[in-house]
């Protein structure tokens, strides 16, 4: 039978886990278990222990035994033992003095239940398994916030697949500048999609209800995490990669509006190595710092805020850079209009207007935020970062296709061309009367 420890973390753990997602501390509840587990089986041992050393009574009597929640002496028949609440439970300072209680039959057995299950009163020992109002008003706040990245990320997703086909499928739209869109959209599409595989194994890992001691000792091991982990360190490097992308973006558009002579060849490459290639420099050292110093369940409890920083300071850097390339702009191109040069190429001040647009999106709150940290923050204030954070970040992919993309002017008339041409080629579909 599963005891009472097991079955309270089986209850609460999915509470716990998605509260902890939410506050990047997603490991809060695995740590919970894994002490109670751990404690548990200390308990066992102990009680195996004492079992074996004590000697045996003469005449009828129940059994000594360990019936998976509490150790049990040799019972008188027809007397109720009862014995000290067990150490493991999580709550257990609050309820030392509290007893749990079975009873010995007068034919010399425990007390069952439907025949098979022990008959046992651990009322006394189970009263902090209530969940408080303010617990269970935070779980509903962190499952609505839960179902608005899901929905923002997914809506990402879509958005930025079809984008990414239109991209590839017109030839005339084959450039540079959208070449650079097109990894922009991959950044923040493999972002979408590593958060959402990360939550989902995170759920199956965390979310199932155990009924046997052997399915938690497979879920506490070492191979269990492991794809979790490498889930974790995916989404990490997405996340690095979607920033870098973004200040490519900056980058570009910056070169473009004040450069006299632009060649587009001979950066591209360089925008490769730094959209994709710099998440690499820094997500390995964090890998290998979290495997070596802080090897437990998904990697996602930060107990040294240092090896943190590591994931944390690149990101803050291409943020505080894209403000200042946006800075940077809007004097070239307040300058421009005060000069009112009307020779200055029209397609480049469209594409400052939609890049001013993302820049700010991107990176305000990045650095609104930047000294108010998942542990610093609490009360009010952490909910609101963690919304703005949330909303933010899952649904900017949306925004990023839209204005790249379907708004776009090239983009439209490209549509609007290929549309008029399927039209002509199926007269009988398009002119019915």
């Amino acid at each position: 039978m599963m005891n009472a420890a097991i079955a309270f973390c089986s209850l609460k753990l999915q509470q716990l886990a998605w509260t902890c997602i939410f506050f990047s501390i997603q490991s809060c509840a695995a740590k919970i278990l894994e002490k109670t587990f751990q404690d548990w089986m200390r308990y066992r041992d102990e009680c195996y222990k004492k079992m074996a050393n004590s000697p045996y009574p003469t005449g009828l009597y129940c059994n000594r035994t360990f019936d998976m929640y509490a150790c049990w002496p040799d019972g008188t028949p027809g007397a109720t033992i009862n014995v000290s609440c067990p150490f493991y439970l999580p709550w257990f300072e609050k309820c030392n003095m509290a007893l749990v209680s079975r009873k010995c039959g007068h034919n010399g057995h425990w007390v069952m239940v439907n025949g098979s299950q022990p008959w046992r009163d651990c009322s006394q020992c189970e009263d902090e398994m209530e969940v408080t109002i303010e617990e269970e008003g935070t779980w509903k706040l962190m499952v609505g916030f839960r179902v608005l990245y899901t929905v923002g990320y997914s809506l990402s997703l879509l958005s930025l697949l079809s984008a990414l086909l239109i991209l590839i499928i017109f030839r005339k739209l084959r450039c540079t500048r959208n070449y650079i869109h097109a990894n922009l959209f991959s950044s923040f599409g493999l972002r979408a999609a590593s958060v959402i595989v990360k939550d989902a194994l995170v759920m199956k890992r965390w979310g199932m209800e155990m009924t046997q001691v052997s399915d938690w000792e497979t879920l506490l091991s070492s191979e269990a995490a492991i794809g979790c982990r490498v889930a974790q360190v995916v989404m990490q490097y997405c996340i690095l990669a979607n920033h870098y992308w973004f200040l490519v973006e900056a980058v570009y558009l910056y070169k473009l509006l004040i450069g006299a002579v632009f060649s587009e060849k001979n950066y591209y490459t360089c925008y490769l190595y730094l959209g994709w290639g710099t998440p690499v420099v820094f997500v390995v050292p964090w890998m290998a710092a979290k495997y070596l110093k802080e090897n437990a369940e998904c990697w996602a409890l930060n107990e040294n805020m240092a090896y943190w920083w590591i994931i944390r300071i690149p990101i803050l850097l291409a943020s505080l850079i894209n403000l200042v390339i946006l800075m940077r702009i809007l004097k070239v191109i307040l300058s421009k209009l005060r000069a009112n040069q009307k020779g200055y190429a029209d397609y480049k001040l469209r594409l400052a207007k939609a890049t001013l647009t993302l820049i700010p999106l991107f990176g305000i709150h990045e650095v609104v935020f930047i000294f108010a940290t998942d542990e610093q923050t609490t009360g009010i204030l952490r909910y609101i970062k963690v919304f703005f954070t949330l909303f933010l970040s899952s649904f900017q992919g949306f925004l990023v296709a839209v204005l790249y993309c379907f708004a776009n002017k090239e983009v439209k008339s490209e549509l609007k061309k290929k549309w008029q041409l399927w039209k002509l080629d199926h007269p009988a579909l398009c002119c019915t009367r």
